[in-house]
């Protein structure tokens, strides 16, 4: 906590109701004798929102917020990362390290509101989302305190949860206990821990809530046509959907296909290797689509520089630096590519693959009475003699030059 010897007499928490946060509130309470202000933002997970605010008064809460921000989500945070094709350690689509920055912006407005001097969040000292949270805090409100319990406190797991819950009268849904943590949000479903942690095992098929398996998925293809308009995606099969109905939509479809099954080992920023089980339908899906038609709209050179963005950009958001100047100046890059990337994308889609059927774009670099091998008015095919000469010049001159003989 920055400012550590000044106690904050406001703290804004970001809080979820679920167990950590409900704990956070009340020890929050009790350690700093201050008032707590919960800031709930739903990014996509499907949760009843009425019983989380009462949850929250109940355990302690001053105040309580829950800004409206799935739109958001889609057009500042996921619509970016789909433009620069983005990903972390080539599969990782980013669902929740680009939910995370949205997350600290929304809490940050909400100090600003009220006029708290501190702002908390309930990540563990063990994984990406504390860096994510306090970089974002860092960034956008320098002067606010960050306190981050999971760091301070005497807890050391789950049970000494349950039982300052009991203790203090703080409700615990009675479910049972899956043996892994799941997080989901518009853009994907995650798991991880527990029996995943085991490399050598498949992963069970009960750990999968979007996505049926490929045995169970329907016997016939489903096909279907996403719409770009400059790189952003606007319809599906001709209909016009609004950002959250087309995320929401291709998630289904895609589900119901077994798209968008992801088993990878990542490389977290703190330094440890962790296995991640993602489910990302409309992700997948829509990452395809924007890569096909990139094909048509970008020239040779942007498309190859292009290559080398998605990756970068993905590890900025992956690290938490939502909010640089390298990340925003990127975004401004990328935008400017997609000025000609707009058209339809026809894919068909069946028990867990996807194949391209066709493909249109607007103002398309692809010419077929040009790229024929019948006669064209545009290509001299007696020019490739010149142009072979001068590209391989280079080889040329350093073999008669340096007397290099070639092993064959």
């Amino acid at each position: 906590m920055n400012n550590a010897h000044q106690k904050p007499k406001k703290i804004v928490l970001a809080y979820s109701g679920g167990l950590d946060t409900s704990v956070i509130l009340k020890w929050l309470k009790q350690e700093y004798r201050a008032e707590i202000v919960a800031c709930y933002v739903n990014v996509g997970q499907k949760e009843n929102e009425g019983e989380i605010r009462q949850k929250a008064f109940r355990t302690g809460a001053s105040a309580y917020f829950a800004p409206e921000v799935q739109t958001e989500y889609v057009t500042d945070y996921l619509w970016p990362a789909l433009q620069a094709n983005a990903t972390y350690e080539h599969s990782y689509l980013l669902g929740t390290a680009l939910a995370r920055p949205l997350i600290a912006k929304k809490v940050v407005e909400v100090a600003r509101k009220v006029k708290a001097d501190a702002v908390a969040h309930g990540s563990t000292g063990k994984g990406n989302d504390q860096v994510r949270f306090e970089l974002a805090f860092g960034a956008l409100a320098p002067d606010l305190n960050v306190i981050a319990p999971w760091r301070t406190w005497n807890f050391q797991g789950r049970e000494d949860l349950l039982k300052f819950a009991s203790n203090h009268g703080i409700p615990v849904p009675v479910s049972k206990k899956k043996p892994y943590s799941s997080d989901a949000n518009l853009w994907h479903i995650s798991h991880e821990g527990g029996i995943l942690e085991d490399l050598e095992a498949p992963v069970p098929e009960d750990v999968y809530e979007w996505t049926q398996s490929p045995q169970k998925a329907p016997s016939r293809p489903q096909d279907i046509e996403i719409g770009f308009v400059k790189g952003v995606p606007v319809s599906i099969n001709g209909v016009k959907k609004s950002p959250v109905q087309m995320v929401v939509t291709l998630n289904t479809i895609g589900g119901r296909h077994s798209i968008g099954r992801v088993d990878m080992v990542e490389n977290r920023l703190v330094g440890l290797k962790s296995r991640g089980i993602y489910e990302c339908p409309a992700a997948t899906l829509l990452y395809a689509a924007h890569r096909e038609l990139e094909s048509l709209a970008l020239d040779r050179e942007t498309l190859h520089y292009k290559e080398q963005i998605g990756p970068k950009f993905g590890e900025l958001a992956y690290y938490g630096q939502w909010f640089s100047p390298l990340r925003e100046g990127l975004s401004t890059l990328v935008r400017a590519t997609q000025r000609y990337v707009t058209g339809r994308i026809k894919l068909r889609l069946y028990k867990g693959t996807l194949s391209v059927l066709s493909r249109q774009c607007d103002q398309s670099l692809y010419s077929q009475s040009w790229v024929t091998f019948e006669k064209d008015s545009l290509y001299n095919q007696a020019d490739a003699t010149g142009f072979i000469n001068l590209f391989g010049l280079p080889l040329k001159m350093q073999s008669l030059l340096r007397k290099k003989t070639v092993n064959m």
